[in-house]
């Protein structure tokens, strides 16, 4: 185990981490709303009192906001958090109204919203071809060259020379897809489906656990299945393949994602995983000091983790906003600016509860309520 960066150190990370991200997903609304002709009035990173800041020769304000943990664009006419038409609105002068984001179509303004994940997802796949271009793609086949004692793949049956072909109902491809899928799915019980020799069979599985303690103390539960290679293979990727498969890894990635929020509602993986920017900070300072690849690859995680929170379909982000637009694109007609109202006041304070309980959570993985029940006992 090594030494945990200092807070100085971590504050650092975290900042050069969040701060650019969430400057290129507010950029993506910006250039898309630029693109359709709609002023912004102001573009923060950060929120809460400004620090700093300047008016570019368009009007728009630049400027950080005190609190470092989002941001925001303000479009012309942005005189609700619904960003509905009002009597404000209205009274407008019509060359100033034409300005505003409620005087564009309704597609323009999904494109202006849904712009902002978007980007995020560009970003990181840009960045996972550039690993792929620069560290190659594993093509290691799905065959056994080993089976550990008393292992998962040992009580389920499964003997060197096995090629597994599917696992949980998933094609397998390589053995990376058959370390992803059990990675996440610990002690959980899957068909396994595999050819012997030239005969397909199926089995059964209950993938096991393994408990690991990262080098700065982090301990986690990870699926295992208990199984090497018969040889690792690498292949080079060309500068015109790299795009493609950064696309592909952005999409698994996006699915397991998905896979583990289903897991945290069903209750097969525990609330106490969720983690705030507490978490985030740590495991940026803890990133930067392990060197500029992993840091990097950070990145490329918290861009997607950032890209698909903001399209969930909760009241006051992206998602929101999108699923209001997609109501209204059925209807023909917007949504009753009272329904707009209410859903955002409920999705604010949703937002605010889910704030409240990851903190709770960080504040836990770092100890603090066991050293207050210690204080107290």
């Amino acid at each position: 185990m090594i030494e945990t960066p200092g807070f100085l150190f971590t504050l650092v990370a975290f900042i050069l981490v969040l701060g650019p991200l969430v400057f290129v997903h507010e950029m993506g609304h910006y250039l898309a709303g630029r693109w359709f002709g709609v002023k912004a009035e102001a573009f923060s990173i950060g929120f809460g009192r400004e620090i700093a800041g300047f008016t570019d020769r368009r009007g728009t304000r630049w400027q950080f906001g005190w609190l470092p943990l989002g941001g925001y664009v303000r479009f012309a006419g942005d005189m609700n958090p619904a960003s509905q038409p009002d009597p404000q609105w209205l009274a407008l002068p019509a060359a100033e109204r034409a300005q505003t984001f409620q005087a564009k179509p309704l597609y323009q303004r999904a494109i202006i919203v849904a712009a902002g994940p978007a980007i995020n997802f560009a970003l990181a796949t840009l960045i996972l071809a550039g690993f792929a271009y620069a560290y190659g793609q594993s093509k290691t086949l799905p065959v056994i060259g080993l089976v550990a004692e008393q292992s998962a793949a040992a009580n389920a049956g499964l003997q060197v020379g096995d090629r597994i072909t599917a696992i949980g109902g998933r094609s397998v491809e390589t053995f990376d897809d058959l370390a992803s899928y059990a990675r996440i799915r610990p002690q959980e019980r899957v068909r396994v489906e595999y050819v012997r020799g030239d005969a397909p069979a199926t089995t059964d599985m209950q993938i096991g656990v393994v408990r690991e303690e990262d080098r700065f103390g982090n301990q986690f539960e990870l699926g295992r299945i208990g199984i090497g290679p018969v040889q690792p293979v690498r292949v080079p990727v060309s500068l015109l393949e790299a795009p493609l498969i950064g696309i592909e890894r952005t999409g698994e990635i996006v699915g397991m994602m998905v896979d583990t929020i289903g897991q945290i509602i069903t209750g097969r993986r525990s609330i106490d995983e969720l983690g705030g920017p507490l978490r985030i900070a740590q495991v940026s300072g803890q990133q930067m000091s392990l060197g500029m690849v992993e840091y990097v690859g950070l990145i490329a995680l918290i861009s997607i983790n950032l890209g698909f929170i903001n399209l969930l379909p909760v009241p006051m982000l992206d998602g929101g906003h999108l699923l209001f637009y997609a109501i209204e694109a059925v209807r023909r007609r917007p949504v009753k600016p009272e329904v707009f109202e209410w859903a955002f006041r409920g999705g604010l304070v949703a937002l605010l509860a889910l704030m409240f309980f990851v903190t709770v959570n960080d504040l836990g993985a770092f100890g603090v309520w066991r050293s207050l029940a210690g204080l107290i006992g």
